[in-house]
């Protein structure tokens, strides 16, 4: 970072000016009346919606999961036609959700919720503007300063306001060279993630399918309800506490903290009181042992309780299955629940409209393999291994990915953090 600090001392050894974002850049959104709806969606077509659930960790667009919208659409305001360097910010739900526009090969316009953000005078470089939008000085703006109850929204007032540091472009240059470097090793570590994941489960699912397991007398199917010893799931806060109170200091888990096997824990977990747990504890009845399986909405996530949880419990839709250990290990059971063949099963017995739900009677009667207990342990030993590799915040890939964004993270709010130039 030493040709930074040279450049620094030689170009603005002073400092920086700060500047409005409406000084330096446009900032266009769909107008509220615009928004298209679901109705409008096609599965194909010429012109492309980008929405911010179209962002991607590595800050680009899967332009897989965009939907195509009418010409007529995509005409009626030239402003949100987005090309290639565009920067995106969501405005809307989610706020602060950032994403560059790269190798777009077809028209597309944004539907409303994301802004499209870009230098007017050529004194801002797209992709620093980009890592400025990232970084802790103006997230942390926009989460004080964000408007709305339930929804949040990031308002181009507000925006306009805001201001960014514009160092020379020779120093914007250095600081997106040295960023970069970060975002694409962990571009790099994430892609090799997908593909072990990849790797792992369809390992996983031809050494829990047991075609060739044929010859071992022993292996037998079962219902569920016949090798455990209890399915319970939580309750409602509806219908029975309030979530999020001043005094409450435990977590409530939904299906958004069961991830990769495991329960995780963030400022985004919703709490509940004491009395709250109490009442959930008599429900649930929570134990080291238990396996979490999301029978709601999102189906078939699982996760073991690794220890008999004192400040935590569920939420109704999460089911807790009490594996009886005289046939069956728990995480034998969570790899059988975690199989591609288990979850389409589950899928196929869901009932609902909208929200889609397992029935906990028809989870009952699903038939799973049960081998000797030796053979359930010697097949978990295997897959904690790629479990790990995989899976684990705090060993494997997984763990190095967060230390690279960590890395990102600290250098990138230490090196868009300038002086300011006085008068």
């Amino acid at each position: 970072m030493s040709r930074l600090k040279e450049l620094i001392q030689e170009l603005c050894p002073d400092g920086v000016e700060y500047r409005r974002f409406d000084d330096v850049c446009s900032l266009h959104a769909r107008i509220g009346w615009q928004r298209l709806t679901k109705v409008e969606y096609k599965e194909s077509g010429d012109y492309l919606l980008i929405t911010g659930t179209d962002f991607t960790d590595s800050y680009e667009i899967n332009y897989k999961n965009c939907v195509y919208v009418s010409e007529e659409r995509y005409l009626q305001d030239p402003h949100i036609q987005i090309k290639n360097g565009d920067i995106l910010i969501t405005k809307d739900g989610t706020l602060g959700k950032v994403a560059q526009v790269k190798n777009l090969d077809l028209p597309a316009t944004l539907n409303g919720g994301v802004f499209v953000v870009r230098s007017k005078d050529g004194s801002l470089i797209e992709r620093y503007i980009l890592h400025y939008l990232l970084s802790s000085h103006f997230q942390d703006v926009v989460e004080q300063q964000k408007t709305g109850s339930t929804i949040s929204h990031l308002t181009q007032a507000l925006f306009s306001r805001l201001t960014i540091p514009v160092p020379p472009l020779e120093v914007q240059r250095e600081i997106v060279r040295i960023l970069d470097n970060f975002t694409e090793l962990t571009a790099e570590l994430t892609a090799e993630l997908t593909a072990r994941r990849k790797q792992y489960e369809y390992y996983r699912d031809k050494l829990l399918s047991f075609d060739n397991l044929s010859e071992l007398s022993e292996i037998s199917w079962m219902p569920l309800g016949d090798v455990i010893l209890s399915l319970n799931t939580g309750l409602n806060p509806r219908k029975f506490f309030r979530l999020n109170t001043d005094d409450a200091n435990n977590y409530y888990i939904t299906i958004r903290e069961l991830q990769n096997n495991q329960i995780v824990f963030d400022d985004k977990t919703d709490r509940i009181n004491d009395e709250a747990l109490k009442l959930c504890n008599g429900r649930s009845n929570l134990e080291a042992g238990d396996v979490l399986f999301s029978g709601t909405g999102t189906i078939g996530e699982v996760a073991l309780v690794k220890t008999t949880p004192t400040n935590w419990n569920i939420k109704e839709g999460v089911y807790a299955i009490k594996p009886n250990p005289h046939f069956i290990n728990s995480k034998f059971l969570m790899y059988l629940l975690r199989t591609s063949y288990i979850r389409s099963a589950f899928l196929k017995k869901a009932a609902g409209g909208t929200v889609k739900s397992v029935p906990m009677a028809e989870m009952r009667k699903l038939f799973i393999p049960i081998l000797p207990l030796s053979e359930q342990e010697r097949i978990v030993s295997i897959l904690d291994r790629f479990d790990t590799i995989c899976n684990d915040l705090s060993d494997g890939l997984p763990a190095e990915i967060e230390a690279r964004q960590k890395q990102y993270e600290y250098y990138r709010d230490k090196l868009l953090n300038f002086k300011e130039k006085v008068g």
